[in-house]
């Protein structure tokens, strides 16, 4: 798979592009230093996934992940920072990131987050997933969202609602095939029909119905 790394600090491209080239099945294709430079050169050299820094000056990573997602063939998204904060992980989400990982993530992190993005297999850091759960959560009239969410969840199947809590505990496909003994094709058919049953745009929408619904506990 083909990837482009966007970051200001050439120390972090430099240990990124380690890190990417040391896998035998990942190409890097290009360094930017800025959110304008990775658009420019993901027109130019068509990476499957951008690994995208969110401060970088001219254009940040949010701008540019969004601008990427207006390309014909728009590549996958994985933001990468050192801030932890909710409101950048909302926004990326927002903007089509796939991926959200912080910049401490062990290098196998960072290579799982590349391949599930290239798959079309969108992965959160659990950490950041579950503080989004805590956030979004927070002073909320529990017994109506829970009822509220149990409703909405009565058109899983077993089998779906299996997988939605798998999907709600930060479990990337390849993991929930490897619980369950399916097909890393059947178990994404699963998660495409969840989101679509449920209206979902994302993992995290999913997670948060799932927490609703007290299925995690």
């Amino acid at each position: 798979m083909r990837v482009l790394i966007a970051d200001d600090e050439w120390m972090v491209r430099s240990m990124l592009r380690t890190i990417m080239e040391s896998a035998d099945d990942i190409i890097v294709t290009g360094e930017a230093s800025d959110g304008a430079e990775a658009v420019k050169l993901t027109r130019s050299t068509r990476p499957d996934v951008v690994l995208l820094d969110i401060r970088m000056p001219r254009v940040d990573g949010l701008d540019a992940a969004r601008r990427l997602q207006g390309l014909a063939d728009p590549p996958k998204v994985v933001v990468l920072t050192t801030f932890d904060l909710d409101e950048y992980v909302e926004t990326a989400l927002r903007a089509g990131a796939v991926g959200f990982l912080l910049k401490d993530a062990t290098a196998v992190d960072m290579l799982a987050a590349v391949r599930a993005a290239a798959r079309g297999d969108a992965m959160l850091s659990p950490k950041i997933t579950r503080r989004l759960l805590t956030r979004f959560t927070a002073g909320e009239p529990a017994a109506g969202l829970r009822a509220d969410a149990e409703r909405r969840l009565e058109v899983m199947t077993g089998k779906e609602r299996e997988v939605l809590v798998a999907v709600a505990r930060s479990l990337s496909n390849m993991d929930i095939a490897a619980e369950f003994h399916l097909s890393e094709a059947t178990v994404k058919t699963h998660v495409s029909r969840i989101l679509a049953k449920l209206g979902c745009t994302n993992r995290v929408q999913v997670a948060l119905l799932a927490h609703r619904a007290a299925l995690l506990d």
